[in-house]
C-alpha cells in the first residue's frame, strides 16, 4: 500500500498523531508498502517520525518542495525525487499514492496547500482520511 500525507506547517495536534498511529496499524503496509510526503516543518516531520518509530516496514519516499526554507530534511528516507513546486509536487503524491491521509489546521480554506491537496485527491477519487485537529463530538 502507497501512503500519501499531507498537513500543516504548524504541525500535528495531540490528537492528530494518536489517530494517525491508529491508522497506521490497521492499514495493510507491508514489505513493499511506501509512506509520501513533501518534507516540510510541522506535519509532514511529525508524520515522518511516526511512521519511523511505529516500525511499519514502509519505505519512505520524499517529494520536496522547490524551496528549502520550510524543510524539514527529514532523516534516512528511502528515496527523495526532485525539488517541485509546492502544488505540483502535492499532486505528485496523490497521483502516487493508494490512500491520502490528512490532517489539516481546521474547516476547508482556499489558499491552502494542505485542503489543495486533499480536494485534489477527491477530484481524482484518491481515497482520502482527513483527521481534524481535535475530535469531533
Amino acid at each position: 500500500m502507497n501512503i500519501g500525507f499531507t498537513g500543516t506547517r504548524k504541525g500535528m495536534t495531540k490528537y492528530q498523531k494518536n489517530k494517525f498511529r491508529s491508522i497506521l496499524k490497521k492499514l495493510k503496509t507491508g514489505h513493499h508498502g511506501a509512506f509520501r510526503h513533501g518534507d516540510c516543518i510541522g506535519a509532514d516531520e511529525d508524520a515522518d517520525s511516526i511512521v519511523k518509530k511505529e516500525k511499519t516496514l514502509l519505505r519512505i519516499l520524499i517529494h520536496p518542495p522547490i524551496s528549502d526554507k520550510d524543510r524539514a530534511f527529514c532523516l534516512s528516507p528511502t528515496f527523495v525525487y526532485p525539488k517541485k513546486p509546492y502544488l505540483v509536487r502535492n499532486k505528485n503524491i496523490v497521483n502516487k499514492c493508494d490512500i491520502l491521509i490528512a490532517c489539516p489546521e481546521g474547516e476547508e480554506t482556499l489558499r491552502s496547500g494542505t485542503w489543495s491537496t486533499i480536494r485534489y485527491a477527491f477530484k481524482k477519487g484518491t481515497p482520502t482520511i482527513i483527521i481534524p485537529p481535535i475530535e469531533r463530538k
